[in-house]
């Protein structure tokens, strides 16, 4: 790779880490092209990226932007998996950890804070973005049906009691 080349790849991660909320670090020594192709399928489908890249050049790009902690965890054959959603990197890399061994996960970051390997378990483990939008939808739902639930008992104990009085005349 060319030096123009490199600059332009640097830019590039640059761009990639102002954009995104959670980078995760791993380390994959020994993943077959297909088993790497696998990762990043389900990777894409959630809307995550997986870059394998020379670790000099990721250092660069990280210098001023706020996943800056993450460059001593760049040794060795390394691989990025960066998410706007905070949680879905973690979680696919974790899932996939626990039937690949060779995949081990290193750290990362979310934010600014740098993220060891219990961490980015830890938050893999955490609901996802679109999960939680559901479940908050579900509890917003949740008073108006009893609203409703509450607002209809006088009109149906009426109903009853007008029933009741019918069978009885």
């Amino acid at each position: 790779m060319d030096r123009a080349k490199k600059a332009e790849f640097v830019a590039e991660l640059q761009e990639t880490f102002g954009g995104i909320e959670s980078v995760i670090v791993t380390q994959n020594m020994g993943l077959t092209a297909a088993q790497v192709s696998e990762l990043r399928v389900k990777m894409r489908k959630e809307g995550v990226d997986f870059k394998v890249s020379k670790n000099r050049l990721v250092l660069r790009a990280l210098k001023g932007t706020r996943f800056e902690g993450i460059g001593p965890m760049l040794k060795g054959p390394v691989g990025l998996a960066t998410s706007k959603d905070p949680v879905a990197a973690a979680k696919i890399a974790a899932n996939f950890a626990k039937d690949n061994e060779k995949l081990v996960i290193i750290g990362g970051g979310l934010g600014e804070k740098v993220l060891d390997t219990a961490a980015v378990v830890a938050l893999s483990k955490l609901p996802s973005l679109d999960q939680l939008r559901g479940q908050i939808a579900g509890l917003l739902k949740a008073p108006a049906r009893q609203i409703a639930t509450i607002a209809q008992a006088p009109a149906a104990q009426l109903a009853r009691v007008t029933s009741a009085y019918a069978q009885k005349g």
